[in-house]
């Protein structure tokens, strides 16, 4: 069983300092990786956000096997949350997000509007885990880039309010983890989207998770990308990494570079050499 404590000052701080602001926030945005719509989802996100208004926002729709995906969608609609697939880099989902923001904020601008107030900006949360691509989405709102975007945990580190040319105004937070990942299909699907540092669990294991996930739910990818014929029983791992390692020239003589096939199979899923799947499917 895994057991990561990552946890950093900075994360554990942001959390203070949401708690301070939460009073101001009129909606929350949750995003998740809509390659790991659960193991991405933040266990205690109701002790942060209340009872305000969410998007839970599945990010990387392009990454992703949008059947899959949408059958997330339907299971988190039917638990009553309102939610959206996207890929940020298209307008027209941003303006999806833009537009159901003020569905949301309608009856809190009623009410203003009651009282002889003028419509305000609407104030906006955005939380989830690291790297599932809240800078992306500030960046495309704003309308420049004021936050940094990497495919690494841990690029925000502060907390701070950022006004859209949408009528919105969003706060950034950095990406919070939970203390404690203690589910190891958790821990290792985050480990395969680099949500977690590299450092924190090890890459062999990730990469034989990542491995078996290809055989399980896309035996066809396996073959595409290494020539892998898939096994429905359980996959020859040693012969697996035998086989990429003479495609990337990793082998000397009998010799195989473990580390080195490790590597190549994680950045295929962080360069997006591997795309459409889901890894989970357990809802």
């Amino acid at each position: 069983m895994t057991n990561i404590n990552w946890y950093p000052g900075h994360m554990a701080k942001a959390k203070r300092l949401m708690m301070k602001e939460y009073k101001h926030i009129d909606v929350v945005y949750e995003l998740v990786d809509s390659r790991i719509p659960k193991s991405s989802k933040i266990a205690n996100i109701y002790d942060i956000i209340g009872n305000k208004p969410k998007i839970l926002i599945m990010t990387k729709k392009d990454l992703a096997d949008e059947e899959m995906a949408n059958r997330w969608v339907k299971y988190y609609e039917g638990l009553g949350t309102k939610v959206l697939l996207v890929d940020l880099n298209k307008e027209e989902d941003i303006l999806k997000i833009v537009n159901m923001t003020h569905e949301l904020a309608r009856e809190m601008q009623e009410k203003r509007g009651e009282k002889g107030l003028l419509k305000k900006d609407v104030r906006v949360l955005v939380v989830g885990i690291p790297n599932v691509g809240k800078s992306t989405l500030i960046n495309k709102m704003v309308g420049r880039r004021v936050a940094e975007v990497g495919n690494r945990p841990g690029v925000t580190k502060g907390l701070v309010w950022l006004k859209t040319k949408h009528h919105i105004i969003l706060l950034d937070t950095p990406g919070i983890l939970w203390p404690k990942l203690e589910q190891q299909e958790v821990a290792l699907n985050l480990a395969a989207i680099s949500a977690i540092k590299t450092e924190i669990i090890d890459e062999n294991e990730v990469a034989v998770h990542i491995l078996k996930k290809l055989n399980k739910y896309y035996p066809e990818k396996l073959k595409e990308r290494y020539g892998i014929t898939p096994d429905s029983v359980q996959l020859d791992f040693e012969e697996a990494y035998n086989t990429i390692a003479k495609k990337i020239g990793a082998k000397r003589g009998e010799e195989v570079d473990y580390e080195r096939v490790s590597n190549y199979i994680i950045n295929d899923l962080k360069n997006e050499a591997i795309k459409g799947v889901v890894f989970d499917h357990e809802f």
